[in-house]
């Protein structure tokens, strides 16, 4: 790539249209955390897991560790939680 492919890419005319993008794409991403979070923390709540709870709420992974919760740790505490 040139310098002046560079700065065509990069240039005044493709900034604001960058800057768009930037901004619905890091939109997408935080209502995408949002939505995951909310909802690992209403299990992380329903299952009195206070440790889980409070790992969600400070630790922020976009969502990964939440879906992680909600698919394998929570049925995992609530198979414990009913056997014994």
């Amino acid at each position: 790539m040139s310098q002046n492919d560079w700065l065509q890419l990069v240039g005044p005319a493709n900034l604001a249209t960058n800057l768009v993008l930037l901004n619905i794409l890091l939109a997408v991403l935080i209502l995408w955390s949002l939505v995951w979070k909310g909802i690992a923390l209403w299990k992380a709540a329903q299952n009195s897991a206070k440790v889980w709870f409070i790992v969600l709420l400070i630790v922020n992974t976009v969502g990964i560790l939440e879906i992680l919760y909600i698919f394998v740790f929570s049925k995992s505490a609530k198979g414990r939680s009913t056997s014994g």
